[in-house]
C-alpha cells in the first residue's frame, strides 16, 4: 500500500473503533490485509474485429464470518486499492447486519459506456471465466456495483452455469427476476437508507418536513428522492456527473426523472419549474437538513466539508467522505449516518435473493420490505445507542459495533487458524 492509498485512509476507521473495544491485537493484524485478491486481463473480440484487454480484480477480504460477499464495478478509474478498500467496507458492513458473510468486491478498469452491447455481454462472460474458480455460492458472491445491473449479473450467471456444467441461481445476486432474483433489490440500498433516517429521526433532530438534497442522481440517488418526497419531505437540490439543479420550493421529480431516462443530465432541466442550475460541488453547500452522497467516495472532502448546512449526512455511497472531512464535520455537530450502516439495504436484499434461491421458495415484496425493515430498525437503534453511551460519533459506533462481532468469530475459529480462515 502507498502512503496515502484508500485501504490506508479506510484502516484509520479499525484503528478508532480499537480504541473502544478490549479484543486481542491479532485480531486487529488480521483484519489490516485481504484474505486474497487475485487479478486478471480480460481479452475480448471488439464488434470491429479488433481484440482489446482490460484489467480486472477479485478481492476475498475476510471470510471469518461466512462466504465474502459485494459488487463488481466497470469504472475506468478502478484500481487494486479501491477494490481492496471496498472490500474491507464490505466486512463490517456484513457484521454490521449481522449477515453470515464476509467482505468482498471486483471490478473492471473500462467505461462501459463506450462498449456496445454485445461487447459488454463478451466482457460480463469473460470476468466470470477469469474468476470462475474464485466465486461461488459458499465462497464468493458477487453482486451489481457501479455501471453494473441486473442484466450483466444475468450473463454472469449464466455464464457461470455453463462452466460448471449446472444452473447455479445463488453464485450471483442482483440477478433479473426470470432468473431467481428478488423483489424489492432495485430500490433496497436507497430503501435501507430510508427506513434509519426515518426510525432515527426524533434522535437527530429531524422534523417531519425535511429539506433535502441529494448528490448523484443514479438508481440509489432517485429512489431515495422518490421515497421521501412521497413522504412529503422536499428535495431541493439533486446532482449528476454533469452538474446539478436546485429549487428553493422544491424539485420537479418527475421532469428530473424523464431527463435521466433521456441519458440527460439533471442540469438540463435548469429553467423548468423554478429549477436554478449549480456546479456539481456547490450542492454540498445548498441550506437543507438532510445531505444524501449517493455517487462515489471522498465526494466530501475537507474543501468542502465546511459549505455544509445540512444537520444530518446520509451516506447511501460508499466511503464519500474522507477522514478529514469526517472530523470536521463531527468538530460542527453534524451527524454522519456511515455507509456501512446508512447503505447496507443493497447487501441485506441479496442476502435474501441468496437465501431464496438456496430454498427455492420466494417471498412477496411485502416481506421482502418488512424483513429489511426489521433489521435495518434494530441495527440502527443498537449502533445509536453504543454511540450514545460511549459518546462516540455514528461512524465509529458502527465500526464498534461490526468489531465486536468480527472478533468473537476470529476467535472463536482457535488461535491454530486464527490467519489460515
Amino acid at each position: 500500500m502507498s502512503e496515502n492509498s484508500l485501504l490506508d485512509h479506510a484502516l484509520v476507521r479499525l484503528d478508532e473503533a480499537a480504541r473502544h473495544l478490549n479484543i486481542d491485537a491479532d485480531v486487529i493484524e488480521k483484519l489490516k490485509y485481504a484474505r486474497e485478491t487475485t487479478k486478471a486481463r480480460l481479452m475480448i473480440r471488439m464488434d470491429d474485429g479488433s481484440r482489446k484487454s482490460f484489467l480486472a480484480w477479485r478481492c476475498r477480504y475476510d471470510d471469518t464470518r461466512g462466504p465474502t460477499k459485494g459488487g463488481i464495478r466497470f469504472h475506468p478509474e478502478s484500481t487494486a486499492d479501491e477494490v481492496e478498500t471496498l472490500a474491507f467496507w464490505m466486512t463490517f458492513k456484513c457484521a454490521v447486519m449481522n449477515l453470515p458473510y464476509g467482505g468482498g468486491k471486483g471490478a473492471v478498469q473500462v467505461d462501459p459506456r463506450a462498449l456496445s452491447k454485445t461487447e459488454l455481454e463478451r466482457l460480463s462472460r469473460a470476468y466470470i471465466q477469469a474468476f470462475a474458480r474464485i466465486i461461488g455460492p459458499d465462497r464468493d458472491i458477487p453482486a451489481p456495483d457501479v455501471y453494473t445491473n441486473s442484466m450483466i449479473m444475468g450473463w454472469m450467471a449464466d455464464e457461470y452455469g455453463q462452466i460448471v456444467g449446472e444452473t447455479v441461481p445463488a453464485v450471483i445476486t442482483g440477478k433479473p427476476i426470470a432468473l431467481g432474483g428478488s423483489l424489492g433489490r432495485g430500490d433496497a440500498t436507497a430503501r435501507g437508507g430510508y427506513y434509519l433516517v426515518r426510525n432515527l429521526a426524533s434522535e437527530l433532530g429531524l422534523g417531519e418536513r425535511m429539506r433535502v438534497a441529494v448528490q448523484g442522481f443514479g438508481n440509489a440517488g432517485q429512489y431515495i428522492a422518490q421515497l421521501l418526497a412521497a413522504d412529503g419531505h422536499t428535495i431541493v437540490a439533486v446532482s449528476d456527473s454533469s452538474g446539478a439543479v436546485a429549487a428553493k420550493d422544491g424539485l420537479d421529480l418527475d421532469a428530473l426523472m424523464a431527463a435521466k431516462a433521456k441519458g440527460k443530465s439533471v442540469r438540463e432541466t435548469a429553467g423548468q419549474g423554478g429549477h436554478v442550475a449549480l456546479s456539481a460541488d456547490e450542492l454540498v453547500g445548498v441550506d437543507c437538513d438532510l445531505l444524501v452522497p449517493a455517487a462515489l467516495e471522498n465526494m466530501i472532502h475537507k474543501g468542502n466539508a465546511e459549505t455544509i448546512k445540512a444537520r444530518v449526512v446520509l451516506e447511501l455511497a460508499n466511503g464519500p467522505v474522507t477522514s478529514e472531512a469526517d472530523a470536521l464535520l463531527e468538530a460542527r455537530g453534524v451527524v454522519v449516518l456511515p455507509d456501512i450502516l446508512a447503505n447496507a439495504g443493497g447487501v441485506t436484499v441479496s442476502y435474501f435473493e441468496w437465501v431464496q434461491n438456496r430454498q427455492g421458495f420466494y417471498w412477496p415484496l411485502e416481506e421482502i420490505h418488512e424483513r429489511l425493515r426489521t433489521i435495518m430498525e434494530r441495527e440502527g437503534r443498537g449502533i445509536w445507542d453504543v454511540s450514545q453511551s460511549k459518546k462516540i460519533s455514528m461512524r465509529t459506533a458502527a465500526y464498534v459495533h461490526a468489531l465486536s462481532r468480527l472478533a468473537e468469530a476470529i476467535e472463536a475459529h482457535g488461535t491454530q487458524n486464527f490467519f489460515a480462515s
